[in-house]
C-alpha cells in the first residue's frame, strides 16, 4: 500500500506578529510551506494531503500547488481548532494506505533524505518520530518555579516532525482520543503513547529541522536556507 504524508498548514502566526499565517510568509522568495511540500514531492512517499484553514484552501491550490507544480498533493482539506483536530481531518481523508507521515508545514528544512531514511526504518518498528538529542540541561520546575529535579541529559530528546506511523494504529489511537476527554496533547506520538499499545522509536534527525515560530526563527531560517542552497 502507498505511504501518505499529512502536511499541516493551519497555524495562525500570532507569535510571528504577522497578519498572515506563518506558513505562507516568504522565506527566500517562496512560501515557507513550499519547502516541506517540495521535500515530500521528491521523496518515496506517494501522496500528500495538505491541511489548512478553510479560508486558505483556494490560495493553497492556486498559489502553492499549481504555481510550483506539486503533483503529489492529492487533496487540500480544512483543519480544525487544534493541531490534533487538523491531523484527524487529514487521517480521515487519507483513505487506505500503509504508513502516514505527519509533518508541521512550519518546518521548512525537512530533507528528502531524512524522509526516505524514515521510510525504510518505520517498516521495522511501525511508529517512528524525528528527534535530536538535547544539547541543553533540562530542569523540571515545581509549582512555585523552583527546580524540582534535573533529568539525565543523555535520556532527553527534542522532538520534531515528521512523525511516522502505520496508518491503522495511529488512526485507531486518534479515534480513541477523540472519543475521550483529551487534554495536554502536544504531538502525535503522545496520542499513540496514551491510546496505542506499542512503542514509539526515536529517529535521529537534523538540528537544522527547526520550526518557524518567531521572527528570530525567520532570521535563522534565512541563514539555513543559504547553507542549503
Amino acid at each position: 500500500m502507498e505511504d501518505i504524508a499529512i502536511v499541516l498548514a493551519g497555524g495562525r502566526g500570532s507569535r510571528m506578529k504577522s497578519a498572515s499565517p506563518k506558513q505562507f510568509m516568504l522565506l527566500g522568495g517562496k512560501e515557507i510551506i513550499y519547502y516541506s511540500l517540495k521535500a515530500f514531492e521528491n521523496s518515496k512517499v506517494s501522496k500528500v494531503i495538505l491541511v489548512t484553514g478553510e479560508d486558505y484552501i483556494d490560495f493553497c491550490q492556486k498559489e502553492i500547488v499549481d504555481k510550483y507544480g506539486l503533483t503529489k498533493v492529492e487533496k487540500i482539506v480544512a483543519g480544525g481548532a487544534e493541531r490534533y483536530d487538523s491531523v484527524y481531518s487529514g487521517l480521515k481523508n487519507a483513505g487506505e494506505c500503509g504508513y502516514v507521515y505527519i509533518h508541521d508545514g512550519a518546518r521548512p528544512f525537512i530533507t528528502t533524505d531524512l524522509i526516505n531514511r524514515m521510510y525504510d526504518e518505520v517498516r521495522r518498528c511501525d511508529a517512528l518520530i524525528a528527534a535530536v538529542p538535547s544539547k541543553d540541561t533540562i530542569k523540571v520546575a515545581d509549582d512555585d518555579g523552583f527546580v524540582k529535579e534535573t533529568p539525565e541529559r543523555r535520556t532527553l530528546w527534542s522532538v520534531q516532525t515528521p512523525q511516522v506511523f502505520r496508518y491503522d494504529i495511529i488512526m485507531e489511537a486518534y479515534e480513541k482520543m477523540m472519543a475521550d476527554e483529551h487534554e495536554g496533547i502536544t504531538d502525535d506520538a503522545m496520542v499513540y503513547e496514551r491510546y496505542g499499545d506499542g512503542k514509539v522509536k526515536l529517529f535521529t534527525a537534523d538540528y537544522s529541522n527547526i520550526k518557524i515560530t518567531t521572527p528570530e526563527d525567520m532570521i535563522m531560517g534565512e541563514n539555513f536556507l543559504k547553507k542549503f542552497q
